[in-house]
């Protein structure tokens, strides 16, 4: 697992450092999927680093991206990679930073490790080989800090005076209501996987997703905030979230640290 952990986290750098040179360009190329949600230069140029990366060091181990999902036919293999190469597509092409590199590796339907890298954010937070989760700086090129790694993980929450976490892009009413009945002490707003890990980094203690969502929005950073402590379970009957469902589409979910009081929902 440790080679698996160290050749994800150089993937991630390197896809991130392409999504960054596409960033700072004045314009870059931008077109709509089947689905209308947004493709750029980057979210392909950081599919072909990582898709080829990962095909070349664990040749027996399929991968599964977004930008090439439908080449999956037939049941998910039982050990698989998961990668959203750049989650949060809105906010990277309306300059906003809040976008992320992602890779997981699911196991049986669960993730097993996971890295989620934020370039514009300056950040990376990934699950460790040996267990446990850690967050790295990164500098301005995209190149970690030395001897920024640090462990994190996800705090005990205090269940009157909760933080919550949400989406920036894809709020609605539903989700609205759902947070005002836990009568949080706080409530922000971020793009794409970012909230597992603020989550995971004890920065926030919940994430409540009550809309679309696909796999690869949610291996990476479910893998982190596993590691720091945390769960994620559906929202009927909180089972674990789990991986390789047909058509990749997830149901509502719950994203959350200890002492978050999901059993009253």
């Amino acid at each position: 697992m440790e080679e698996i952990a160290t050749e994800i986290r150089r993937l991630a750098l390197e896809a991130g450092r392409a999504i960054m040179d596409v960033y700072q360009r004045d314009d870059f190329g931008t077109r709509e999927k089947d689905d209308a949600s947004p493709v750029t230069e980057a979210d392909i140029a950081a599919d072909d680093i990582i898709g080829a990366g990962l095909a070349y060091a664990f040749p027996d181990i399929p991968v599964v991206t977004e930008e090439r999902a439908e080449s999956q036919e037939g049941p998910a293999p039982d050990r698989f990679f998961l990668v959203d190469p750049l989650d949060g597509t809105k906010e990277f092409v309306q300059r906003r930073g809040d976008f992320t590199v992602n890779i997981a590796l699911i196991e049986h339907g669960r993730p097993r490790m996971g890295i989620v890298l934020a370039p514009a954010r300056q950040r990376l937070w990934r699950s460790l080989a040996g267990g446990g989760a850690e967050e790295e700086a990164l500098d301005e090129l995209v190149h970690p800090v030395p001897d920024s790694a640090r462990p994190i993980a996800a705090r005990e929450a205090d269940p009157e005076a909760l933080v919550v976490v949400a989406s920036k892009s894809h709020g609605n009413p539903e989700t609205e209501a759902f947070i005002n009945r836990f009568k949080p002490r706080e409530s922000r707003n971020a793009g794409s996987s970012l909230k597992f890990c603020l989550v995971a980094a004890g920065e926030a203690d919940f994430y409540p997703r009550l809309g679309r969502t696909m796999e690869w929005d949610t291996g990476a950073g479910h893998a982190v905030l596993l590691a720091a402590g945390g769960e994620v379970r559906t929202l009927e009957h909180l089972r674990p979230l789990a991986y390789g469902k047909p058509g990749w589409e997830n149901p509502h979910f719950l994203a959350y640290g200890p002492g978050v009081p999901v059993g009253d929902t």
